[in-house]
């Protein structure tokens, strides 16, 4: 087995085929992602234009997984990513919380 990577910074910043190019997708699907919610671009008016945080990366590798490791379909995938955003940051914030009673 051969496994892959990319190394991007924080505040890098991709266009769609280099964002399509990493997931190993077509522009279609990737745009189907950014219309069902899943990722958005940082910025850009048109889709020639549009960056995307490296953030977008990682989330939609995890879509395209739920996708194909579970068979759910996008609108679940959207509800599934945003619960689990909804779980980090209840976690993030009981952590908080446990920290400030010490």
């Amino acid at each position: 087995m051969v496994l892959t990577g990319h190394i991007l910074e924080e505040t890098s910043e991709l266009s769609l085929s280099e964002l399509c190019r990493c997931c190993q997708i077509s522009a279609e699907s990737m745009i189907e992602l950014v219309e069902q919610g899943i990722i958005s671009p940082s910025h850009g008016q048109t889709i020639s234009q549009w960056r995307f945080q490296s953030s977008s990366l990682v989330r939609a590798d995890k879509a395209l997984r739920l996708k194909r490791d579970l068979q759910v379909n996008l609108a679940g995938t959207a509800l599934v990513l945003e619960l689990l955003d909804e779980i980090y940051e209840l976690r993030t914030q009981l952590h908080r919380m446990e920290f400030s009673d010490i």
